[in-house]
């Protein structure tokens, strides 16, 4: 018998993941056992943690996904505009070779001003063929 595996991952945010599921780990899997899941397993990474859970069908999950306490812990993670990605199947490492991170940008994006010459002062102008003459006040 199959079941069907979902994905929570945690990424690192303002404090490290690990905290989050030091925190709420114990309450997502108390409420996985107690509502019908088949298994369960934590994977950490170095940028984060994915709690990967089976059930027997996906409106196990979604029964699962509604209870307070699941829902005050994804509610509490580290980064909560772009630190948690829930998806159907196993995820971190089981599927994907390396995760992509985001790379530096090379440049500012802005094109380089153009460089003029300063004009030469001289304090006695002579009379040169070709070069323009900026005559200093004193």
């Amino acid at each position: 018998m199959s079941g069907h595996w979902w994905s929570i991952e945690i990424l690192d945010g303002a404090f490290p993941a690990s905290f989050w599921h030091d925190a709420h780990g114990n309450a997502l899997v108390e409420a996985a056992v107690t509502n019908k899941a088949l298994d369960w397993s934590l994977h950490r990474h170095r940028w984060g943690v994915v709690f990967e859970i089976e059930f027997s069908d996906s409106g196990d999950w979604w029964a699962y996904r509604q209870l307070p306490a699941v829902k005050a812990a994804l509610d509490a993670v580290p980064d909560p505009i772009n630190g948690l990605l829930i998806y159907p199947g196993r995820g971190g490492s089981a599927g994907a070779g390396a995760r992509p991170h985001p790379r530096p940008h090379l440049g500012a994006g802005a094109a380089a001003l153009p460089v003029t010459e300063e004009p030469r002062l001289v304090a006695f102008p002579e009379e040169r063929a070709g070069e323009p003459l900026t005559v200093l006040a004193l």
